[in-house]
This record gives C-alpha cells, structure tokens and sequence, in this order.
C-alpha cells in the first residue's frame, strides 16, 4: 500500500522566508524520481529548481503560479510505493527522507540503492528507509538511520549545508551544531573544514554579517491590500524588487554614509587595455582592470573591505575581497559577487565577470554568487551618466562608482587637450573611518587610472 508524503517548500538559505511559484515542472498524476525537480521558484535573489527527495506518484499540488508561500509550507504530496500501471520503474517506491528539505540524498538519481530495516526510533515502530550505497543514511521522522553502529542523530535541515559537506568530503555525524538543539550550520561545517586544512568549495560561502528579516511596517502593511485608485498603478514589492527596496531602506537607516569624487584622465588606461587586446589572447574588460584596481587600493586601505558588527559595536575587517558589482536585468538590480576578486589576475576577472553577468541576465545566479560581498563596484557609466551618489549596498562598508569614459578638454602636461575623462565616486561607511582614508583611497584610485604603471608599482 501507498504512503502519502508530503513534501514541504524548504529553507533554501541566505536568510530567505518565501518564494513565489514561477513554474510547475509536474502534473498531477506523474511519477518522479527522487532528487528530480518538481517546481521552479523564485526567490529575493535567485530563480531556483525545487527538487523533490521522495520518488513515486505525485497526488497533489500546492499554490498556483505566481502564488507566494512561506518556507515550511506544502508543496507537494507524493504517493511513495505507488507502483503506476505502466510499470515506470523503481523509482516510485523510493525515497530520500523528509529531512533533506528539497536536496535529496544523491547526486543522480539512477545509482543503485539498498533497504535497511532501522531499529525502532523512541515511540515508534521499525521503518524501512532507502539509502544510496556508500552514503550517510537519511534521517527519518527527524532521527538518524544506522549505518551498523551506533550513530545518532544528524541534526541538518539547510541542503545547502549537506550539499558543503558532502562536496568536501565531511562527515557531518562527527560535528557538534552550535545552533538550536545542536543543529548542524554552515558555519559548523565551514569551521570544520577550515581545522582540517581545508577551503569550502563548489558552495555559497556565508555572508559576512548575519541578515535580519525586516518586517514591514505598519503603513505599508495597511496599504499592502488597498485597491488602486482611479489613476494609480500598484506593483507589488516583492521578488527581486522587494529584496532591493528592504536592503536599500535598511542600509540608509542604519548606514551614515558620505560621498567624494574626483575626475581622472583615463585615456592612459585605455591605450593599455587596447595594447593588452591587441596582443592577442583572451579581452579584457574595462570592469576587470578596474577590479584590479580596487583590490589593489583595497590592500592599502583595508578599512574600507569591512563591515560594522552594531550590536558588538566592532568593525569586522576581512582579509579577502569579495567583490561585489552592479548589474541592471530585465528581473531587476543583482549584486553578483566575485569570490577572492583580489587573488584574480584581469583575465581571471573578465572571465567570471562575463559569466555572473549573463546569469543575472536569465535568472540563474544562485542565492551563493549573489551574497558575501565585502566591497562593491558600481560601473553606472553603462546608463550614459557622469556621476552618481550610490547606496551602500548593506552590510558592507564602502562603493566605488564610476561613470561614463567621455572625451573631454583637459589640461595634459601644461596644455589644453582632449582627453578620455572619467568621474569616480566613492560612498563610505564613516563609522570605519574618516575622510583621509577614503580620499586616500579614491587618490590612489585616480592615480592608477590616469597612468597604470602606478599600479604595478604597487602589486
């Protein structure tokens, strides 16, 4: 006989609380196979495939598309050892266990499995479990399988903290959680991976400063459910949009910025960049010799590669750069963000530039390339303006903006010339420091702008 599963939408990290249904990618009445992905959401910062980690008969669907709904809430019900009559395979006799929260257990779903008969869980009866051969077992009704020992429980419900582990090789029954009754975080397992002489690879690594759900206010609330008046058009702020407005609003409430700028003389880094593509080999972009910049200007004035913890009342400076750059898309602004933007050479930086960049264009980014930044670059000269007073994009300390590369009269070498100007803007955080600092940092910006070999003075 069929056991009905219910199969909840999971807690897809970074902090997220909902997901609009964009697209349902099964019917009622299909088998699935277990880790196969059954819906399409999207979330304040990423389009993401739901896969489902029980394989059998899909009995029923939750929420039409375009509908909202909370982490935690149904999704879909699977009928799990439904034997459909034209004989589809073992697939619907399967299953991953409830615990993995939409990740499932494999890596593909046609690897030979194995039954186990579990020792009875406290209060409860022996159950069947099905585990992929050479894996950790499933949890099931929220207890841990045996594997022949005695193991406990593995208290993980993020499967983005399974999927860190088992890409690293780390066997999570040996951690202690730090969270709530011993639950296992990405922090633990970054922690852990750190101690063993290793780096985290192939997941998101974490934000450097915790994200606070904001709740809305009052006004906006009670506005939130009003019918449009004759002559107003009401768009909904959520998704993307949503994301964008909570962060910005947050970062002028919490952030006391200030702005300077300075005009440069660009021409001497365009002649580069043109020498540097005309040699041959893979272009480099503007924005990568500019990131090269950054990073470079960043090692001299660390302070600006930090964030304010507020409730410790510290400044956290990091000894990364992970750098974050502006991208206008048809679903809105996106924030991607270059992992260790400063151990990247300009063609390393033109390369993953591209690559963010039409993610952010077909809704691919992952909640991972979208957070963690530690300083950002905001080339708003691609809109055609000359300058611009940007919002720090929270919880980081500082933006450099740069505007559009224009021919323009300028003094060079005592005489009146045209030349290729460009305004740079910088927005810091003053609680990390003081004018000095941030106009030591746009100098030196400007001066390896208006003649590069300043840079490789310095590297």
């Amino acid at each position: 006989m069929a056991q009905v599963l219910e199969f909840k939408l999971p807690d897809l990290g970074e902090g997220l609380t909902e997901a609009e249904i964009v697209r349902w990618l099964v019917e009622v009445g299909d088998v699935v196979a277990i880790d196969q992905p059954v819906v399409e959401v999207e979330t304040a910062k990423a389009m993401v495939e739901v896969p489902c980690p029980y394989g059998g008969v899909v009995t029923a669907r939750f929420g039409e598309e375009g509908t909202e709904l909370p982490v935690g809430a149904p999704l879909i019900t699977v009928a799990v050892g439904e034997r459909p009559a034209s004989g589809a395979g073992d697939t619907a006799s399967e299953g991953s266990g409830n615990v993995l929260v939409g990740y499932g257990t494999s890596e593909a779903p046609a690897r030979r499995r194995r039954v186990r008969q579990e020792r009875p869980v406290s209060g409860g009866s022996a159950t069947a479990v099905t585990t992929r051969e050479g894996e950790p077992p499933a949890l099931v009704n929220g207890q841990a399988g045996g594997s022949g020992t005695d193991d406990g429980p593995v208290p993980v419900i993020s499967p983005l903290v399974r999927r860190l582990a088992r890409q690293n090789g780390l066997d999570l029954r040996e951690l202690t959680g730090s969270g709530p009754d011993g639950l296992i975080l990405r922090a633990d397992v970054e922690y852990a991976l750190r101690a063993a002489g290793q780096g985290a690879t192939a997941a998101p690594a974490a934000e450097p400063h915790p994200r606070v759900p904001q709740a809305p206010s009052p006004a906006l609330a009670s506005r939130s459910s009003a019918a449009a008046a004759p002559g107003e058009i009401r768009t909904p702020l959520k998704g993307i949009r949503g994301a964008v407005a909570d962060k910005l609003a947050r970062s002028r409430r919490e952030i006391p910025d200030a702005t300077c700028w300075v005009d440069a003389d660009a021409t001497e880094l365009m002649r580069a960049r043109a020498a540097m593509n005309a040699a041959g080999g893979p272009k480099i972009s503007l924005l990568a010799l500019l990131a090269r910049i950054c990073t470079a200007a960043l090692a001299r004035f660390p302070e600006l590669n930090s964030t304010v913890d507020a409730e410790a009342r510290e400044v956290v400076r990091f000894d990364h750069v992970h750098l974050g750059f502006a991208a206008q898309t048809d679903r809105g602004l996106v924030v991607p963000v270059v992992r260790d933007a400063h151990a990247r050479d300009a063609e390393s930086l033109t390369a993953e530039f591209a690559r963010l960049t039409e993610a952010g264009r077909t809704g691919t980014l992952t909640p991972g390339e979208l957070t963690g930044g530690t300083f950002t670059l905001n080339n708003y000269g691609v809109f055609g303006v000359d300058g611009s007073t940007p919002i720090i994009n929270h919880p980081e300390a500082a933006m450099l903006g740069v505007g559009r590369i224009v021919p323009k009269p300028w003094v060079h070498e005592g005489e009146l010339a045209v030349r290729q100007v460009v305004q740079l803007s910088l927005t810091f955080d003053h609680r990390v420091c003081d004018g000095g600092v941030a106009g030591g940092f746009l100098r030196y910006v400007a001066d390896c702008v208006e003649q590069p070999a300043v840079l490789l003075r310095t590297l």
